[in-house]
């Protein structure tokens, strides 16, 4: 009898065990990379809309939208260099169901803040380093500035008689400027903006002179003729722009300047999960339509693994803050 009353007990104990496991979440709560997403994923993208990142995350939230039977939202939180936005993600659900765009921004703010909201270096899960791309400098073609000798000429001659618009202050327009700066004497008059929609507005309006910043953001406007580009930042000429020489060639040997984009997840993300979106955002980026859209904006499609992008992290670090050091570029 009391033999019965056991195997009674035990069988009650193990079925009141499966009740619990079946409506438990799976893996103690973690999302299920198998049906992820099952509902809308949002991206925080940390600069105004009509820049090259609004552009960017906006082409691949439609395709994503698509391959993924779920709703994928952008949403621009601007201020601070992007730490506003970048704080709002690290905050966030570790879930995956909310993301961060940004590129090299996320190392430059830790250089240039003396204190974050966040830990750049633990705050956040790499996904994807999606697109490299040059910086490029344009002016309104009132100027008068036909060629990157010229504009060198007039601000060693005219110290910041141009007003440059910034795409935001401490950027890598404005370190990659503080580095021409730092080579050839040539001073320039710094206007900050809030992302590179707002700095090429006011350049094409003739309110401000010039602007260096991301090729993908400007070429249409380039291709038109209401911007006239002198150069760009990497040592490659853009494919999209194949008449605009690079920096190196028009008279400063040497340099280089590359910027890229990519995505974050809050740190804790469970890691399959940011493999399962690293993967879905390289097979909307190989896509024909989408790399071609890209492409001809000027962007260079990147890809890799997210361990790719932890490490190159690491490695331009020292690279700017040297330059930032050089030129005494701090924020608050």
């Amino acid at each position: 009898m009391t033999s019965t009353r056991s195997l009674l007990r035990a069988l009650a104990a193990a079925a009141a065990l499966a009740l619990v496991a079946l409506h438990a979440p799976t893996s103690f709560g973690a999302p299920d990379a198998g049906s992820f997403p099952s509902k809308p994923v949002r991206i925080v993208v940390p600069v105004a809309p009509g820049g090259s990142a609004d552009k960017l995350t906006r082409t691949l939230a439609d395709r994503l939208a698509a391959l993924w039977g779920q709703s994928v939202v952008v949403e621009n939180v601007t201020g601070a260099g992007g730490t506003i936005g970048a704080a709002k993600v690290a905050k966030a659900a570790p879930d995956g169901y909310t993301l961060l765009q940004q590129g090299e921004g996320l190392t430059l703010n830790a250089i240039l803040y003396r204190e974050l909201p966040y830990d750049a270096q633990k705050a956040f899960t790499p996904i994807i380093k999606a697109v490299v791309n040059p910086q490029i400098l344009v002016v309104n073609p009132g100027t008068g500035l036909k060629t990157f000798a010229d504009y060198l000429a007039r601000a060693k001659a005219q110290p910041e008689s141009i007003s440059l618009g910034l795409p935001g202050n401490g950027g890598i327009a404005h370190v990659a400027h503080e580095i021409i700066t730092q080579e050839t004497g040539a001073k320039v008059n710094y206007i900050p903006y809030p992302g590179g929609g707002p700095a090429t507005v006011d350049v094409l309006a003739g309110h401000t002179n010039a602007t260096l910043i991301t090729l993908a953001a400007v070429t249409e406007y380039v291709r038109a003729g209401r911007l006239h580009a002198l150069a760009v930042t990497t040592p490659y000429r853009s494919p999209a722009l194949p008449d605009v020489p690079t920096m190196a060639e028009a008279g400063l040997p040497g340099f280089s300047v590359e910027s890229w984009q990519g995505y974050f997840a809050p740190a804790g993300t469970p890691p399959a999960v940011v493999e399962k979106i690293n993967r879905d955002i390289r097979t909307v980026l190989q896509s024909a339509e989408v790399r071609t859209k890209l492409e001809d904006l000027g962007f260079k499609i990147a890809g890799g693994t997210p361990a790719e992008l932890a490490a190159s992290l690491q490695t331009e670090r020292p690279k700017y803050a040297q330059a930032i050091r050089t030129a005494g570029i701090a924020l608050r």
